[in-house]
């Protein structure tokens, strides 16, 4: 097999130029432009989300897990549903904005469906009796993304739509891009992971 060519200093200036993409759309062309890329680039950043994703999830549901529906909210090239497979779950609906992306998660035949949906501009697919797994970013670059997002929770929880089971903020979610996205002496950016469920009252 042939050496990877990329380096950590080729990921660092993708990462980068994701930055200073402001509107939806050009986020979305940014991430189909990355998807071949992107599953072998956050090796390099030593990516922790769909590992900790996938034992959160686990850790709140110790039984029937193959019985488990698990929408996979933003879910990219489909790693958190690798890990979670791993751990006894099965049944996965995947929703992403980017095109790309949902063309490399199909290509694992993991998931029952995959929707293309673009977090605040269009509903979320109903998820029902099921739970609904997000992860994100809280460096500073990504505020406004996680904004959007938790005002998207938010305004589910107020209609009653769903119900919190668990948040938990990671502090090493990945290697960190930029010296001004540190904290202290850490070489990694922190992050967040909801885990939610579908409020049966609802079903």
């Amino acid at each position: 097999m042939a050496a990877n060519p990329r380096t950590f200093a080729d990921v660092q200036r993708t990462i980068l130029s994701a930055h200073k993409e402001s509107t939806v759309e050009d986020k979305m062309s940014f991430y189909d432009s990355w998807s071949d890329l992107y599953e072998q680039d956050v090796i390099f950043l030593d990516y922790q989300a769909p590992l900790l994703a996938a034992e959160c999830l686990a850790a709140v549901m110790p039984e029937d897990r193959d019985q488990a529906l698990v929408l996979d909210v933003a879910c990219g090239t489909g790693l958190v549903a690798v890990q979670l497979q791993r751990l006894g779950f099965c049944n996965f609906h995947g929703v992403d904005g980017s095109e790309g992306m949902l063309e490399l998660a199909q290509s694992k035949s993991m998931y029952q469906t995959l929707q293309k949906c673009t977090l605040g501009s269009e509903s979320l697919p109903a998820s029902s009796g099921g739970f609904v797994c997000m992860t994100t970013r809280t460096n500073t670059s990504n505020q406004l993304y996680k904004k959007q997002l938790q005002a998207v929770i938010e305004e589910m929880e107020q209609k009653g739509l769903w119900e919190r089971v668990k948040v938990q903020e990671v502090e090493h979610w990945e290697k960190a891009t930029s010296v001004h996205e540190t904290k202290q002496d850490s070489k990694y950016i922190s992050g967040i992971i909801y885990i939610y469920r579908k409020s049966r009252s609802q079903d």
